[in-house]
């Protein structure tokens, strides 16, 4: 999808009321459009590392990066307030007012020399980025807005196919590294987090998009993940090393036990099927849960407009994930929420059939 001329923006808003409606959503040309732009994220990154610095710097990637470090710099500027309950400061709320005030000015500053009109609608998934002021929290949901909000630069045209890559490392980490501070300095809560059974209590993309970097001229495999001085060692190049980073600093225990799918993931052979595996997951636990989906803003360039070719549908990420070898005929990996065994096998993971991408802007146009 490409913008017109004559395209008219819109302010986004929340369309998913039940959970027929996420349906709509699965079959939608957005959906397709979205994880088309995941994937080819991924494929740009593959064999790159955060610093890598044969990476097109344009304008536009400049101001982005320079957005996500006032977003930072607000963080110094208005520190938690002395308050009784442990989680959620009450000072997040007026960081998060400042970011919804600003969010216009800081959009239009990117889209000034392409299409400024266009901030009315992309300064909403701004404001959606990092968390929610009323409860105090992040998630996926989150995540997603942020997503989309860098998907819309290359639907309008600020971006190009080789800006790829560096939106895929270069902000994304900067998105990351706001994300953490956040999450430390406000003590937000997890949105709807799903604990030891979700990959992390807060982020899911970084795993995707980090294993995919891994794919080509990686020196470790996906049996390193639980390893913290691995991680501590590759967590500035790597986003998937960069999480468990975070992780060891925030939990503490047996990594079997509160980091429980990632330590089944860590049973997967190559990067490639594990990356393959995330996307299917993330399909499933993520994008076609109506906890996350109801409150995910659509406007102009995501619609809930069917699909003439709908992506073929997933069902839970435990389909396509299967214990290897530690106990043959070993059950399959309960979906998330339930219970696993004590003592689980590691995990084969399930590879999702890759959809032909649009050489004007990644998205499948025709199922695979």
């Amino acid at each position: 999808m490409m913008i017109g001329r004559d395209h008219r923006f819109v302010e986004p808003v929340k369309v998913i009321k039940s959970v027929d409606d996420v349906k709509k959503w699965e079959e939608s040309d957005a959906y397709g459009q979205y994880i088309g732009f995941i994937q080819a994220i991924g494929d740009s990154v593959v064999g790159m590392t955060i610093r890598s610095t044969d990476v097109t710097i344009t304008t536009a990637t400049e101001r982005v990066l320079e957005i996500l470090s006032k977003l930072s710099s607000w963080i110094d500027e208005i520190p938690p307030v002395a308050q009784q309950q442990r989680f959620g400061n009450t000072a997040y709320k007026t960081w998060h007012q400042r970011l919804v005030k600003e969010a216009d000015s800081l959009t239009r500053h990117v889209l000034a020399d392409v299409c400024p009109e266009a901030s009315v609608e992309l300064a909403k998934y701004l404001s959606d980025s990092f968390g929610n002021a009323t409860r105090i929290d992040y998630g996926t949901g989150h995540e997603m807005a942020f997503i989309v909000y860098l998907c819309s630069f290359f639907l309008v045209g600020v971006w190009k196919d080789e800006d790829r890559p560096a939106v895929g490392l270069k902000v994304f980490s900067r998105y990351m590294d706001v994300c953490r501070k956040l999450q430390n300095a406000y003590r937000m809560e997890p949105a709807g987090s799903q604990g030891v059974w979700n990959l992390d209590d807060y982020q899911f993309v970084p795993f995707i998009w980090g294993a995919a970097q891994m794919k080509k001229g990686s020196q470790v495999g996906p049996k390193s993940i639980p390893d913290y001085e691995i991680a501590n060692m590759l967590a500035d190049d790597f986003h998937l090393f960069a999480c468990i980073k975070h992780i060891s600093g925030v939990k503490t225990g047996p990594f079997a036990e509160h980091s429980n799918q990632l330590w089944n993931v860590s049973g997967v052979k190559t990067w490639d099927k594990v990356n393959q595996g995330l996307v299917k997951m993330y399909r499933a636990e993520v994008l076609s849960k109506f906890p996350v989906m109801q409150h995910f803003y659509f406007g102009s360039l995501f619609t809930l407009k069917k699909a003439e070719h709908p992506l073929p549908p997933v069902t839970t990420a435990a389909s396509g994930m299967r214990e290897r070898s530690m106990a043959s005929g070993a059950p399959m990996l309960p979906p998330m929420g339930v219970m696993p065994p004590r003592a689980m096998a590691p995990v084969s993971m399930g590879v999702l059939p890759r959809p032909p991408l649009q050489s004007s802007f990644p998205r499948p146009d025709k199922p695979a």
